[in-house]
This record gives structure tokens, C-alpha cells and sequence, in this order.
């Protein structure tokens, strides 16, 4: 093995050493999408970090590397998205994004590359989902369409428009997905791309191009439900800081259940659909907007898979006679996601039998 070739195996598995996990495959693709992605310079820095924000002083220390160098270079690769840096800190602190979520989205939409795009997808083709995605805690979570559950039934964190109502600035970025599934010449679906949301309860400093109001950012929400897309949000009760609109076709995290057989790919929500097979008419509306494929046609009439069925309410409010509707879970199988990303982190390396 070459010396710059022992630096992407190194780099690879700093990856895999993060909660998110980077599973390597047997065609060693991770290599040459790392290569697309990392400098050697950068890869050889990567190296030298983990999941704790630290100094550009001590990285610098155990890269046998100059402090003013290090941090100018870390800088430039937060700026693309492949470190972390918390500036609340006394001295700004570094820390190795994860591949998903955060690397490989940042990659994609900045460059628009086509061949870094196609390595992505036949990575996470080849092993990488069902590696990053099996594990506990899943990496995000469903949450219920609006108005498709009893109001008295709705936890917390599950209103996500009560969180925007209270948040401050409000942006619409291009779907990762859709993005790179255009890249690939392999997308199946003619749904929007801009219509990832992101939020927060601070405000801005700066505008964005990509800055809309409260008012667009709620709309933007409407649009996905009607249009039957699945909302999802990262995997905790606090913290949440942005809304993915999710189809099947394009979504790595839904197609890790359609295409790759990753059934727990993403936490579902504490309800499931039911179908009352008295009034149903078997317009098969419900059918066309399941994004996992969980509703199919028996007997002229409508029927839930309930081992498939994520708890989205997409057939709920799609259903033009009313014939549908979400259910609680009982109590025994409720999930408390983790409480915030440090707790979930934590979970994640355990239940991945990792220690620190």
C-alpha cells in the first residue's frame, strides 16, 4: 500500500469512528469518493480528528503540524463542510463532520459533480446504507403530516410547525437527494428540489440567498404534505434544526427500506395508518402516496403492511373520503428519541459496541 493510499485507509476509518459510522465495502469504492472529496493534505489532517471539538492548537500538536497553518487550513475545510467548528468556545474548536449527515450532502450540492454524485450513490449502493443506516439510534425520524393525528396525541417533538412559529430565520436549500439522483441521470420523480428547510431560533447576521420568511417556510411545509411527501427531522427531542421532505424514490434514507432492505432506516413515528375496509372505495390514493410502499390493494380495498408502515399520515390527508387515519401506538412501544445530538451520539457509539 502507497503512503497516499494509507491515508484515505486512515481517513476511512476516522469516519467509521464516528457515531454515523463509514462502513467500508468490498469494492473499496469509499476510497476513490474520499479521494474526490479530501485533499491529501486535508485527508492527512481528517486523520487526526474525532467526534470532540478541539483546539486548532492541539490537532496542530498531533498533526506535528504549525498552529497558524492548521487553523487557516481548518477553516477552509469547515467552509466546505468537512469539519465542524463551534465558535462559542474560548479558542474555536475542530471536530471531523460524519460522512451522513453532513460530509457528503455539503459535497454534492456545492460542486454538482456528476462523478462524485455517482460514487456517493453506488457507495451507499454497495453496503454504506445498510452499514450507516442499521444501527440505533436511526440517523432521523418521521414525523406526522399535519392534521393527521389527534391534536391531544401530538408530543413535542413532533410539532415541528410549533417549533418554526418560535424560530427566527428560516432558509430553503436544494434536496441533497433529488440533487444527486439528477447528477446520476437516475431520478424517478418530478418533486421540487428546493425544499429542504432549515431553521433557527437566533437571529441571522447575514442574509442568505437561500433566505425565506416564516410565512414562505410554513407554505413550504403545506406544499410537501400535499404533494405527498414524507417530513423528517434528525433523530432528537431538542435541537432540531431542519425539515427534510422525503420521497421514496430519491431519499437514501426511504430508499434504504425500498431499494436495500433496511427496514429500521428511520425511526418511525408512535402511530400507524389504518384503512376501514367498510367505507373504503379502493381509489388507491393511499397507495400512490405511500412512500414506502406499505398500502397495497386486497379484495378491492386498501391494506396497511403495519411492519412497512412508518407512521408518516400521508394516506391520512390524501384520502378523499376520509376512510383513513393514524393510531397511537400503545405505551410499551412508544420511542423517546434521545434527548439532544450528544445523547445520541452516545447512543449510537454504544449500541455500535464502540468506546472512547
Amino acid at each position: 500500500m502507497n503512503h497516499d493510499m494509507g491515508i484515505y485507509e486512515r481517513l476511512a476509518g476516522a469516519l467509521d469512528r464516528l457515531p454515523n459510522g463509514f462502513p467500508r465495502t468490498l469494492s473499496n469504492v469509499e476510497i476513490p469518493l474520499l479521494k474526490k472529496i479530501f485533499s491529501l493534505e486535508e485527508a492527512a489532517l481528517a486523520c487526526q480528528m474525532g467526534r470532540t471539538f478541539e483546539p486548532a492548537e492541539t490537532i496542530a500538536e498531533r498533526a506535528k503540524h504549525l498552529p497558524e497553518e492548521t487553523r487557516a487550513r481548518l477553516m477552509k475545510m469547515a467552509e466546505r463542510g468537512l469539519v465542524w467548528v463551534d465558535q462559542d468556545l474560548p479558542r474555536p474548536g475542530f471536530r471531523l463532520a460524519p460522512f451522513i449527515i453532513g460530509i457528503i450532502e455539503d459535497q454534492v450540492l456545492q460542486t454538482r459533480d456528476p462523478e462524485l454524485a455517482r460514487l456517493a450513490d453506488r457507495y451507499m449502493a454497495e453496503g454504506g446504507a445498510r452499514g450507516i443506516m442499521s444501527p440505533d439510534p436511526a440517523l432521523h425520524r418521521v414525523i406526522p403530516a399535519r392534521g393527521s393525528v389527534k391534536s391531544e396525541w401530538v408530543l413535542p417533538y413532533d410539532d415541528v410547525r410549533a417549533i418554526l412559529l418560535t424560530s427566527k430565520t428560516f432558509r430553503a436549500r436544494d434536496c441533497f437527494c433529488r440533487t444527486q439522483q439528477d447528477l446520476v441521470g437516475g431520478r424517478r420523480c418530478s418533486y421540487p428540489i428546493r425544499n429542504c428547510l432549515i431553521f433557527s431560533s437566533e437571529s441571522s447576521a447575514h442574509s442568505s440567498e437561500h433566505e425565506i420568511s416564516q410565512k414562505e417556510a410554513l407554505a413550504l411545509l403545506d406544499e410537501a404534505e400535499h404533494i405527498g411527501l414524507v417530513h423528517t427531522v434528525s433523530n432528537v427531542a431538542g435541537g432540531i434544526g431542519y425539515v427534510c421532505n422525503c420521497c421514496g424514490c430519491c431519499c437514501e434514507i426511504l430508499r434504504a427500506i425500498n431499494d436495500w432492505g433496511v427496514e429500521n432506516s428511520v425511526a418511525a413515528a408512535n402511530y400507524f395508518a389504518v384503512i376501514d375496509p367498510d367505507r373504503c372505495v379502493g381509489c388507491g390514493t393511499c397507495i400512490d402516496r405511500c412512500q414506502v410502499h406499505a398500502i397495497s390493494k386486497q379484495e378491492g380495498v386498501a391494506l396497511v403492511d403495519l411492519k412497512r408502515c412508518i407512521g408518516c399520515g400521508l394516506c391520512v390527508t390524501g384520502c378523499p373520503n376520509g376512510v383513513a387515519r393514524l393510531e397511537r401506538k400503545q405505551e410499551k412501544e412508544l420511542l423517546q428519541p434521545p434527548t439532544d445530538y450528544i445523547t445520541w451520539e452516545e447512543e449510537r457509539l454504544r449500541n455500535r459496541g464502540l468506546t472512547e
